[in-house]
């Protein structure tokens, strides 16, 4: 199974990167066989609106199951909800590793749509 880590850098030692549709990488770490590979997320930063639909069509388009990061949308939600891939959030202040570490035991909540701030 993959799943996605937003992040600060392109290392399982970089920090959460609190956004999601503006992250600079996403680490798409494969856990059957603890590999991981970076997708730089550039393109995203630049645009005016729309970079959370874009890079969440970017992640399910990885095949992920999966996405932890610090934070969410509601228009990317709703693009992961569509593809089955569940979205899951972690503090920013823990690194990328450390984040796939409490997902690996079951640290991390599902966050469902229910749970979303009351703004959104």
């Amino acid at each position: 199974m993959k799943i996605a880590v937003t992040a600060t850098g392109d290392s399982l030692e970089s920090k959460i990167d609190p956004r999601f549709g503006r992250a600079k990488f996403f680490i798409i770490y494969d856990l059957e066989n603890d590999s991981f590979e970076v997708i730089n997320n550039t393109q995203s930063l630049s645009l005016m609106k729309g970079a959370g639909i874009q890079s969440a069509q970017n992640v399910v388009s990885q095949d992920v199951k999966a996405v932890i990061t610090g934070h969410i949308g509601p228009k990317a939600y709703q693009v992961l909800e569509a593809a089955q891939v569940d979205v899951y959030l972690a503090p920013e202040n823990k690194t990328v590793k450390e984040a796939i570490d409490d997902f690996k035991n079951n640290k991390l909540q599902k966050t469902l749509w229910a749970d979303k701030p009351s703004h959104w």
